[in-house]
């Protein structure tokens, strides 16, 4: 496995639309192998493969303790709402207030090409509602009440 580079704000393929994952072949599942090494190595909690330079519709959670890897992912419903702070990995030394669902039904395919569904709460939904608008082209300080650097 290896540890990919996190391009950060600026690179144009973070506000691409990333393409639909139309195949789960063995280069598939090696990038979903590296990019939860490569989540994990730098603490994040989630990665969205635009993050390492590539624009398919492919993420990785990892929160409450659940991993989640799911291809061209999609929010199903969305219920309440709920304000925290949040940060990204591809943008360093800047955190926000964002609103998001507070449960979110997530529907995507796993590693397998199987279609998972997923109902979600606390960090694990709003985790997953930050990668998959990563997949939009759209960063957390598109959509943040309030950023603090530091």
């Amino acid at each position: 496995m290896a540890v990919y580079q996190i391009v950060e704000i600026g690179a144009e393929v973070l506000r691409e639309k990333a393409k639909e994952v139309k195949e789960i072949n063995s280069s598939i599942t090696k990038l979903l192998d590296n990019m939860v090494e490569t989540m994990r190595q730098a603490e994040g909690v989630g990665l969205a493969a635009p993050q390492i330079g590539v624009s398919k519709r492919v993420i990785v959670v990892e929160a409450d303790g659940v991993l989640v890897e799911l291809m061209n992912p999609v929010i199903l419903e969305k219920e309440g709402t709920s304000t925290a702070e949040e940060g990204c990995l591809s943008i360093p030394n800047m955190t926000g207030d964002v609103t998001r669902a507070a449960k979110v039904h997530v529907q995507g395919l796993n590693r397998q090409g199987k279609m998972v569904d997923i109902r979600a709460e606390k960090l694990l939904a709003r985790a997953l509602q930050h990668e998959i608008d990563h997949l939009e082209g759209i960063l957390f300080i598109d959509v943040a009440d309030k950023t603090y650097r530091g």
